[in-house]
């Protein structure tokens, strides 16, 4: 096996779109890290594939904050009320903030885009963030795992699609697709301040692609340092 580099970040986001927690351990399942994307709001006019209010529609949410005790999630809002996830005060609150009825969606498998785990190398970031002028911050591209590759090269996680990664001493995943960025990206997760550069960035130097997504094969506990080995 080759090792490939170490976790620097381990994250979930119990609430699609809105600010993620780090964590220095966790179970890895197989439908992903426990409590990920466990919540999100759904626009109740959409007919779309894609319904889910996220900060394409309010940049705001980004900077609402989460609080998970086992199964229960706290919100924080960033002017500094904090109500249950479930509670009617913070569904009125979106609705007054993002123009649109909207209804809480639990689903104990995740309301994934594409892939139950996703990652991106500090290189990559530092590396969209050089050619973009702007400071590094791996929040912006909301990965589970941030790696800091062995090799030191930017973008080489791309490569691993195809393969298996392992993460520490038992968890496998089926590295299975790059991700496509889109307007997200922009997006300061502390401000929510619009940095179109960035996303120019990866569009024109990087055929839109930053990071992968993947599949768990063999679910295991992960921690903040573990190594990361390509099996094959």
């Amino acid at each position: 096996m080759e090792i490939a580099g170490v976790v620097r970040r381990l994250a979930r986001y119990p609430v699609k779109s809105m600010r993620g927690e780090t964590l220095q351990a966790a179970p890895l399942t197989l439908q992903g890290i426990a409590m990920d994307r466990r919540f999100a709001f759904v626009q109740a006019a959409s007919r779309s594939s894609f319904p889910w209010l996220t900060a394409r529609e309010m940049p705001d949410l980004l900077r609402y904050r989460t609080a998970t005790d086992g199964e229960s999630v706290m919100v924080m809002s960033p002017w500094g009320d904090e109500w249950p996830v479930a509670s009617d005060e913070l569904k009125r609150d979106l609705e007054t903030r993002s123009g649109r009825s909207i209804y809480l969606l639990q689903d104990h498998r995740g309301s994934y885009d594409i892939g139950h785990i996703s990652l991106i190398s500090t290189q990559t970031v530092a590396r969209i963030a050089e050619e973009s002028g702007t400071p590094p911050e791996a929040w912006r591209f909301r990965p589970n795992l941030l790696i800091d590759l062995a090799s030191g090269l930017p973008f080489e996680e791309l490569q691993w699609v195809g393969r298996t990664v392992r993460v520490g001493a038992t968890a496998r995943v089926a590295i299975t697709e790059v991700d496509q960025r889109c307007t997200m990206i922009t997006l300061d997760p502390e401000t929510a301040q619009f940095s179109p550069p960035v996303l120019k960035s990866v569009v024109q130097n990087h055929a839109k692609c930053a990071g992968v997504y993947g599949s768990v094969l063999t679910a295991g506990e992960i921690r903040d340092g573990d190594t990361v080995t390509i099996e094959n």
